[in-house]
């Protein structure tokens, strides 16, 4: 492994060598050369960085297997934790960290050295980086050998059955735990309903003083309160924003908090107050999706094992399986900005608070969303509705801003021909909305499908995201027996 490192040193030293530093006399644009001789080398550090980081890893869990070799078979539970103990102290001192740290290593080392090969072979070769290698570990704690190999495998096997969309390494390590939890929650042997029954025992507040006479305060709950109580305090500040307001949108969702906390205007309150007046927070359509589904407006309330808290009324996006809607399935729903949630709670949020529904039909082969009905037909609400339904978050590469904040586009300009059908839609977010119109930075062209992806002022190609679709589960042929009836 060390002599493959030196020869990737080499290839980078070629690469500055004959981009950065060469001015290329023949080229039309040698300042263009030397950019992109920049760009080349900083993509390959990032690749070095991966080898080093797979180096170290081997180098570690060969450590820790030599140690215990030498140490032999511990006489008691004791002396075996003494061993571990010395082990962990001599890598701590010899990397000059913390002994937390270096038993994070050994143990990181250990899982992807025995137990996930896929993800080492590739942190190897530099496709993914340290942290795509640590999440994967981090996905695959407490799953059985069978369900690690699978949620590997579907990342970073091609030939795999219904492999990932677009390879591991080319999302943001954000976005790839966020595909592969969603992934882990899908697949997981044990029911999300059973999961979550037992992890919402845990809900609480949190309170940690910081620097600077501030303090943070946190609160684990369950994702469709905790997502309804984000939502809620994003519209109640941009309505206090204006051309006389200077706190910003993030200052303004601390200080709409404190006033719910601390004055009369609280959470489970009657009103939507808000500093200076109050507001109300319409419901809007929303889309849930199944071998043929239906879209509700939010504004639910909550779980029963949440404690029977409501959760305020919010825009909410949610994609649920009809079978799971049915209750003949415990394949989890989609919560837009969260990920998976247990069916029970999805069917909370329609039940306690939908307003409107459209029917949505997905593909039963791999569950994409083939149309969305014309029931209550606007054609700009539904178009609306496919866009979130198609990219389920700002298309620009890494970015995780989710659908109800983003600010639908053409791609092509209306003033300069482009229609307002779906493959000339995408919704990026305000930023990238800005970088597209102040910038050489240009969205490609999508698809009914697909969203469009990116062309940087260097003539880079940069694909988008895009979801995962599955498709939907089949309850077993005793459970629809109920649903049927048979002619006499």
């Amino acid at each position: 492994m060390a002599e493959a490192l030196a020869v990737s040193f080499a290839e980078l030293a070629v690469v500055l060598r004959g981009g950065a530093y060469s001015s290329g006399s023949g080229d039309a644009d040698p300042l263009r050369r030397v950019a992109d001789g920049f760009l080349d080398g900083l993509a390959e550090i990032s690749r070095l960085e991966a080898k080093s980081a797979a180096l170290k890893v081997w180098l570690a869990a060969g450590y820790s297997a030599a140690a215990e070799a030498l140490a032999g078979p511990a006489d008691s539970p004791q002396d075996h934790t003494g061993q571990e103990m010395a082990v962990v102290a001599e890598v701590a001192c010899a990397l000059t960290v913390s002994e937390r740290s270096a038993g994070a290593l050994l143990s990181e080392a250990h899982a992807l050295t025995a137990s996930l090969p896929l993800t080492f072979s590739a942190l190897r070769a530099g496709t993914i980086s340290w942290q795509h290698a640590r999440i994967m570990v981090d996905e695959t704690t407490n799953l059985d050998p069978t369900g690690a190999q699978a949620l590997e495998a579907h990342f970073l096997d091609p030939h795999v059955v219904n492999p990932a969309r677009g390879p591991a390494g080319e999302l943001i390590p954000g976005r790839f735990r966020h595909k592969a939890r969603t992934w882990r929650e899908r697949h997981h042997p044990v029911s999300i309903e059973r999961r979550h029954t037992r992890c919402a025992a845990d809900r609480r507040v949190e309170y940690s003083p910081d620097r600077d006479g501030m303090a943070w305060l946190s609160a684990y709950l369950p994702a469709d309160q905790a997502a309804g109580i984000w939502d809620r305090t994003t519209t109640a500040a941009r309505a206090l924003q204006g051309p006389h307001e200077d706190r910003t949108l993030s200052q303004l969702r601390a200080d709409t908090v404190a006033t719910w906390l601390l004055t009369n205007n609280s959470a489970g309150g009657a009103t939507d107050g808000v500093p200076g007046g109050t507001v109300d927070v319409p419901g809007e359509t929303v889309g849930m999706t199944g071998t043929a589904g239906v879209t509700g407006g939010s504004g639910a309330t909550g779980t029963a094992v949440g404690g029977g808290v409501p959760s305020p009324r919010a825009q909410v996006l949610i994609t649920v399986p009809v079978m799971a809607l049915l209750g003949l399935t415990d394949e989890p729903a989609m919560l837009d900005g969260y990920g998976p949630i247990p069916p029970s709670m999805a069917r909370h949020l329609i039940a306690d608070g939908a307003e409107s529904f459209h029917r949505v039909l997905v593909d039963p082969r791999d569950g994409a969303p083939l149309e969305i009905g014309r029931t209550s037909y606007r054609l700009t609400k539904a178009q609306r509705q496919w866009l979130r339904l198609r990219d389920g978050k700002c298309p620009f590469p890494g970015c995780s801003n989710y659908s109800l904040d983003n600010e639908a586009d053409h791609l092509l300009a209306w003033a300069h021909g482009g229609t307002t059908g779906i493959s000339n839609l995408g919704q990026p977010c305000h930023k990238h909305h800005r970088l597209k119109h102040t910038s050489a930075w240009k969205p490609t062209t999508a698809t009914k499908n697909e969203p469009p992806g990116w062309i940087s002022p260097t003539g880079r190609h940069y694909a988008s995201e895009h979801p995962d679709w599955e498709p939907p589960t089949l309850p077993a042929p005793e459970t629809t027996g109920a649903l049927c009836t048979t002619p006499p």
